[in-house]
């Protein structure tokens, strides 16, 4: 192998038809942390194999001395040292390493890209701020690949802005509105805001926000949104696809500048380096929502090193749904019949003929998950669906969505939810939406009972939500299946509909 790739110059899953099971190793470097992430299994909807971050602040005080924080050139290298060793115990292909606003803009930024790789063999691929907020946005697009808007993205001495939809990555800008550069910023919040205001207009220019949505990347956006959670009282605890109203955008962030920072800390778990630069993102939060106009604020757990990921895959594998893919995953490697969801799938299509599609696709990956956690105890396996729909890494997924698919899944293993510890979560549904999740899990668990072959060739379904008459047609092999367990739950599934039932013999 040479030396003289760039990052994107050889591909990270060397062998094509291999890629959806690649084990891939990528490092940030930013101006505030430092992380490694391992991803493993499907590409499209990778799973976090490895995951650890330092906050070695390298870009502290830059804007002020025009070279990196000594402290933090001493923290990351360390890091860094580890990470390579890591790597190496994992038998990963070398690590793919980008470096960004602190490496790029620091005076003795190449003198540290020479230490690093004379010191852990890693070579620092510095890139600018317009390629940074376009692998930003990639990183959006895998786990979001509707988003249209605005994604921005702070680091601890930049702010990139780009404009995105229809899967591409559009107009974009990088600023110096990281939190960083407004610690050096005289003259106090007053001189702060012109300074925040006069750069976005600019950027404003750039981007052209029209009232849309603004996706946020960063760990800065992501504490506010949870701080925003906490002060709502907001029951999911996830911070991707997280959605946030303009008003309580402003309403947090007020509210985390009159709060005790220490405190806030303790309520949510807050690094003290993360939680200095938290107030100064939301000024420039709280100045974006009022400039740009937005509709709806949305967190992407998803950013650079998942946009290095997606640079690389092909566009076939770009346009496949990331939650279904999951779901496949998923079933391939814990159900105990993989290719069964599919079938199944198949067999309950008749219930849900006047599904739209996101409802659909929310269907599907139920039916692929249905027997993914049968190793749980069987006291538990109605938890643990729930627990793993709701919290697990799903990309294309909002909260109402976990919700509904964790419900169904609830239901797949249990007729009843009342009492359920789950109960303050499911208030993210409407009245019909529970009813509609507990319709898909009690059929769900129906169909389960033809899971020694192809419930299609057992048995076929008939409704008739008019008549409100669910009809059962028996196969010959199917008659021996539905014994007295099956016809407890053919009832359970038919009294959830409100419907009648005929039963007849093909």
């Amino acid at each position: 192998m040479t030396d003289d790739f760039e990052p994107f110059g050889r591909p990270l899953f060397e062998d094509p038809s291999a890629r959806a099971l690649s084990r891939v190793g990528v490092v940030d470097v930013g101006s505030n942390s430092v992380r490694m992430v391992v991803f493993d299994g499907a590409a499209r909807s990778p799973a976090y194999f490895y995951n650890e971050k330092v906050m070695a602040g390298l870009g502290k005080g830059l804007a002020q001395t025009g070279r990196l924080n000594p402290e933090g050139r001493v923290r990351a290298l360390t890091a860094l040292r580890r990470f390579a060793a890591l790597a190496e115990g994992m038998g990963i292909a070398p690590l793919t390493v980008v470096a960004t606003a602190a490496v790029r803009e620091a005076e003795d930024g190449p003198e540290f890209q020479a230490l690093v790789e004379r010191e852990t063999g890693l070579r620092l691929f510095v890139i600018d701020g317009q390629e940074e907020a376009r692998l930003t946005s990639q990183g959006v697009l895998l786990g979001w690949p509707d988003a249209s808007g605005i994604v921005c993205d702070i680091g601890g001495n930049s702010m990139e802005l780009a404009r995105i939809g229809k899967g591409k990555v559009g107009d974009r800008i990088s600023t110096p509105l990281g939190p960083f550069r407004l610690q050096q910023v005289e003259g106090g919040a007053e001189q702060r805001a012109k300074v925040i205001e006069r750069i976005l207009r600019k950027a404003r220019s750039v981007v052209k926000p029209e009232g849309e949505r603004l996706y946020l990347v960063g760990g800065s956006w992501r504490v506010i949104a949870r701080l925003d959670m906490e002060r709502r009282g907001y029951p999911l605890t996830v911070l991707h696809e997280y959605r946030m109203e303009p008003d309580s955008v402003l309403e947090t962030v007020d509210w985390i500048r009159r709060n005790d920072a220490a405190a806030l800390r303790s309520r949510t778990g807050t690094s003290a380096e993360r939680m200095e630069l938290v107030p100064l993102a939301g000024e420039v939060l709280s100045a974006m929502v009022r400039m740009f106009r937005l509709r709806e604020i949305d967190v992407s757990s998803y950013g650079i090193r998942e946009g290095l990921l997606y640079e690389q895959m092909p566009q076939r594998l770009r346009e496949r749904d990331p939650l279904i893919e999951a779901a496949r995953q998923m079933e391939a490697t814990q159900s105990r019949m993989p290719g069964f969801g599919k079938k199944l799938f198949t067999f309950l299509t008749p219930l849900f003929k006047e599904a739209d599609a996101e409802r659909t696709r929310l269907i599907k990956a139920a039916c692929l998950l249905h027997d993914t956690t049968w190793r749980s105890h069987p006291d538990y396996r109605a938890e643990v669906c729930f627990e793993n729909a709701t919290r697990a890494n799903l990309g294309g997924l909002d909260h109402p969505g976990r919700v509904f698919l964790g419900l169904s899944l609830l239901h797949r293993y249990k007729n009843s939810r009342a009492g359920s510890r789950f109960e303050p979560l499911f208030r993210l549904l409407n009245e019909e939406q529970l009813r509609q999740a507990e319709v898909l899990g009690k059929a769900m668990r129906f169909g389960a009972m033809f899971a020694l072959g192809d419930p299609n060739e057992a048995a076929a379904l008939k409704w008739q939500p008019k008549k409100k008459l669910l009809e059962l047609t028996l196969q010959p092999r199917g008659e021996a299946l539905f014994a007295e367990v099956a016809q407890a739950r053919f009832k359970s599934l038919a009294n959830a509909l409100g419907a009648t039932t005929t039963i007849k013999m093909a």
